[in-house]
């Protein structure tokens, strides 16, 4: 029996799943990407995934580091993956051996701290690369990228043997590509992130969108959060193709968000929104 009551979206061939509400949980998985961002509370489903990337270390988006990694380590799997803001390793190590002692079992862990520009390998050629948000100190966002070379359009029309005679003599036939699937702000206050063309062009953007009055644009700013304003600001310079709203607030009932959002953002940019509670099964 599942923990949760994960809400499920499905987008051509990859499945999101997750729970994200203010202030009580966030945890945002992609199985056939391998990645979990961030954790919340551990849910069953998103156990047998090998990487958490976390954004911060706030309790609703992290408490659950230490079940995971026990729970893989008791089914028998390789040890979690924590890739997280370097700043927070030592805390999370911390975190783990106190665990470790009250479990009376050591839990095995590969913790990988990343700063802004770092990348993480996820696949042979499926990479996530961290870029900075603006929430807590040394907090960060994730892309999931894929890596492919694409052979130069010279030699596109050239057979195997003449491709194989021009490596031998040291040709560079082929140039990097990169295809940014998906990109997770985590929790963070505005920033113009049309700065960083992967997530301009990330296929999915998953982003919060706290707040939806206009009196709690006050909370919003106080916690470091997006309230819609924001929120339509930010999306106004980007190129996603969908766009899933995290991080909900309780104080404003879905019913009324969705109001809010019709009317905040122009028809093109509605269309592509999707709100992650609002797909939780009933």
């Amino acid at each position: 029996m599942p923990s949760h009551n994960l809400a499920q979206i499905k987008i051509d061939n990859l499945e999101i799943i997750g729970y994200s509400v203010a202030g009580e949980e966030t945890v945002v998985a992609m199985p056939q990407l391998d990645v979990c961002f961030d954790i919340g509370k551990a849910p069953d489903q998103i156990i047998s995934i090998n990487n958490v990337l976390l954004t911060h270390g706030h309790m609703d988006h992290a408490a659950g580091i230490a079940y995971y990694l026990s729970h893989r380590h008791f089914c028998g799997q390789s040890p979690g993956t924590i890739v997280a803001p370097e700043n927070l390793l030592g805390l999370i190590r911390k975190i783990i051996d106190a665990w470790s002692l009250l479990d009376g079992n050591e839990i095995p862990a590969n913790l990988v701290g990343v700063k802004a520009g770092d990348e993480h390998q996820i696949k042979p050629n499926l990479f996530t690369r961290a870029f900075p948000t603006k929430h807590t100190r040394g907090s960060v966002g994730y892309t999931v990228i894929e890596k492919r070379k694409k052979i130069k359009p010279e030699y596109a029309k050239l057979t195997g043997p003449q491709i194989v005679k021009l490596k031998k003599q040291g040709i560079e036939i082929d140039y990097p590509l990169e295809i940014p699937i998906v990109t997770y702000l985590g929790d963070t206050q505005h920033v113009d992130f049309s700065q960083l063309k992967y997530i301009v062009d990330s296929k999915i953007l998953i982003a919060e969108c706290t707040f939806y009055e206009t009196e709690h644009s006050g909370r919003a700013e106080a916690g470091r959060h997006m309230h819609i304003n924001e929120f339509a600001e930010l999306i106004e310079k980007l190129q996603n193709q969908h766009i899933i709203i995290t991080h909900t607030t309780q104080r404003t009932p879905m019913r009324e968000i969705r109001r809010i959002l019709k009317e905040a953002l122009p028809a093109e940019k509605y269309d592509k929104v999707i709100l992650l509670m609002d797909k939780r099964r009933r």
